[in-house]
C-alpha cells in the first residue's frame, strides 16, 4: 500500500520529466537604433532537452520547431482607396484595436503541414491566423478583405513576412534560425516565441524578450516628443520659421 502511495505521488514527476524541454536564446536581447541603422540579422538558436529519454531522430520522429518574433501591438487604421473620376479617392476603412507593429515567423518545415487550422489559431502561427482585433463590427467578407490589405502592406515593408524552413535542426536537440530585422521596424519590447512540435501538437513552448530601442540623437528627439510634446511642438514650429526666414535671407543676399 505504501508503495502505491508513493508511486501515485511520483506520478506528476515522471509525466513531467518525460516532457521535452526547450532552452531559446537570442543573439541580441537589445538592438540599438542609430541615425545609420540599415537593419540587423538576428540570430535565434538554442536546445531540446528530453530529461527522461535520449533525443529522437528528427527525421524519423518529426519533431519540428517553429520561432515567432512579434513587435509590440499598437491601433491601425486602414484605408481603401477607389478611382473616381480618373484620381484615387479614400473610399472606406476599418480600424483595429491591436495589432503586431512586427511579426515574422520561422520554421522548419511549413507550418500547414505541422498543425491544423485550429493550434495554426491559438497560437498565431502564421501571417493567415493572427488575432487582428478590428474596433467595430464587420461583415466576414469586409474584414477579411481589410485583413488581407493590411497583411499585405506591411509584408511589402518588410514588416510581416513567413520564412518557412528557416530553422536548421541538428541531430534533434540544437536548432538555430536567422531573421532578419528590417532599418524601419518600430521600437519597443519584442517577444521571440519558439514552439516544440510533433505529431500535430505542441509540446513545450519558451519566450525570451528582445528590446528594440533608439538611441543618439533619435532616442533624445523620440523621448522628447513623447514626454514633453507642446514644447516639442513648438521648438520645430520655431525651427522651420527661423530656418524659412535664413535660407529667405540668404536667396536675397545672392
Amino acid at each position: 500500500m505504501r508503495r502505491a502511495w508513493l508511486a501515485v505521488a511520483a506520478a506528476p514527476l515522471l509525466m513531467g520529466q518525460a516532457q521535452p524541454v526547450l532552452v531559446p536564446d537570442v543573439s541580441q536581447r537589445a538592438i540599438e537604433i542609430a541615425y545609420s541603422f540599415t537593419g540587423a540579422e538576428l540570430l535565434l538558436f538554442g536546445a531540446i532537452l528530453y530529461p527522461d529519454s535520449p533525443a529522437p531522430d528528427h527525421n524519423r520522429a518529426g519533431a519540428d520547431i517553429v520561432i515567432v518574433v512579434k513587435g509590440p501591438t499598437e491601433s491601425v487604421l486602414v484605408r481603401e482607396k477607389e478611382k473616381f473620376a480618373g484620381i484615387w479617392v479614400n473610399a472606406d476603412r476599418m480600424r483595429y484595436r491591436s495589432a503586431p507593429s512586427f511579426y515574422a515567423i520561422a520554421s522548419s518545415r511549413p507550418v500547414r503541414e505541422l498543425v491544423d487550422d485550429r493550434t495554426r489559431a491559438i497560437y498565431e502561427l502564421g501571417l493567415d491566423s493572427l488575432q487582428l482585433s478590428p474596433a467595430s463590427g464587420a461583415s466576414p467578407d469586409v474584414q477579411s478583405r481589410f485583413d488581407a490589405g493590411m497583411v499585405d502592406l506591411r509584408s511589402r515593408r518588410g514588416l510581416y513576412y513567413e520564412a518557412s524552413r528557416a530553422v536548421e535542426i541538428t541531430d534533434g536537440v540544437l536548432y538555430r534560425a536567422r531573421l532578419h530585422i528590417p532599418a524601419r521596424v518600430p521600437v519597443g519590447k519584442f517577444t521571440a516565441e519558439t514552439f516544440l512540435i510533433r505529431d500535430g501538437r505542441v509540446l513545450a513552448a519558451a519566450v525570451r524578450p528582445i528590446d528594440i530601442r533608439k538611441s543618439g540623437f533619435e532616442r533624445f528627439v523620440a523621448r522628447s516628443a513623447d514626454r514633453h510634446s507642446l514644447a516639442y511642438g513648438l521648438t520645430a514650429v520655431l525651427l522651420s520659421v527661423l530656418l524659412g526666414w535664413g535660407a529667405g535671407a540668404l536667396w536675397r543676399r545672392f
